[in-house]
């Protein structure tokens, strides 16, 4: 190119990735921690660069990348921040030839990691404890206070059995779990031997374990994949896990099987109208709620955005992006 390519950063980045941004291009940032552009705003600010790096919370709809595609300089890639781009509509921008990147595998560990500690934070009932501890109800130790459920030696359900489910598996061997896995396609034998991974079907495993942990990516033929009829299915002592994406999770028929009984508890990473939240799991004990934290850890996230910044160099200087997502 003889110009800099302009590039536009939806959000506030780690710091390290901006350096690479700087080499090769003229850089406008938000740097507004926390603050997340409207699609308004995006529409507003984003044609006229050849480079979006964006992230899972920014729209990139069919309406922006027309727009992008229709300004000078031309959007020539999406660069998400994220391994998941259900937030690009990829196929529009494949029409309008925009590539989209992602950043896959490197969060797989510390995803797993936050799966992991929710289960073992709703199975020993840890937030409801604290908060306990804090309200100075705490009066003595006794035989029944804060009686959860055993992890060790117990079933786990790994729905989604890529590397983060793989990752979950692994984990689970430190603790003696028996581990039952779900995939639309099933794993070889060399991968199942590995992690001690046992192939059923969906209802089965919904059926025999203790904990059911979700690692599928969203897409319409995963939306609502737990629903009313798979939760009826669960045993009244289990616990689900859901760091996968919000909407995997019929939200609503989640919160009347815990109000019922239906299930034991919930672990919760991600929510179906994200950020919004169902009023009911709120006000729950036997829920553990977090703010979509799965891959926070600060070298997770600056690898991440180092990544994202490396597809973006790599279009810039003539190569394909090392994780472009639409051919």
């Amino acid at each position: 190119m003889s110009e800099r390519p302009k590039i536009l950063v939806t959000q506030k980045i780690p710091a390290d990735a901006y350096s690479l941004l700087y080499a090769i291009g003229e850089v406008e940032a938000n740097m507004d921690e926390g603050v997340i552009w409207s699609p308004e705003e995006l529409l507003r600010r984003a044609p006229g660069h050849d480079y979006l790096l964006c992230l899972l919370t920014d729209t990139i709809n069919a309406r922006l990348l027309e727009a992008c595609a229709s300004a000078l300089p031309r959007l020539k890639l999406v660069a998400n921040m994220a391994v998941g781009y259900n937030n690009i509509d990829v196929e529009a921008a494949t029409r309008q030839q925009i590539a989209v990147s992602n950043t896959p595998g490197i969060l797989s560990d510390t995803t797993a990691d936050l799966a992991f500690a929710l289960l073992l934070a709703t199975a020993r009932r840890i937030p409801e404890a604290e908060r306990f501890l804090r309200a100075g109800k705490f009066t003595g130790w006794g035989p029944l206070l804060f009686c959860g459920a055993e992890v060790h030696g117990s079933t786990l359900g790994i729905i989604g059995a890529g590397r983060i489910g793989q990752f979950m598996a692994k984990r689970a061997g430190g603790f003696d779990m028996h581990v039952l896995y779900y995939n639309t396609k099933r794993l070889t034998a060399d991968i199942e031997d590995r992690y001690q991974l046992t192939y059923v079907e969906l209802d089965e495993l919904l059926r025999l374990s203790d904990f059911v942990s979700l690692h599928v990516p969203y897409t319409s033929s995963t939306h609502h994949l737990i629903g009313e009829r798979e939760l009826a299915l669960m045993k009244p002592s289990a616990i689900l896990v859901n760091t996968a994406r919000g909407p995997v999770v019929d939200e609503k028929a989640l919160v009347r099987a815990l109000q019922s009984g239906r299930i034991a508890g919930a672990g919760i990473d991600v929510f179906e109208h994200e950020p919004a939240v169902e009023p009911e799991l709120l006000t729950m004990e036997n829920v553990v709620l977090v703010p979509h934290i799965a891959s926070a850890s600060l070298k997770t996230r600056t690898r991440m955005a180092t990544m994202a910044t490396e597809n973006i160099v790599a279009h810039a200087q003539g190569q394909r992006p090392p994780n472009q997502v639409n051919r």
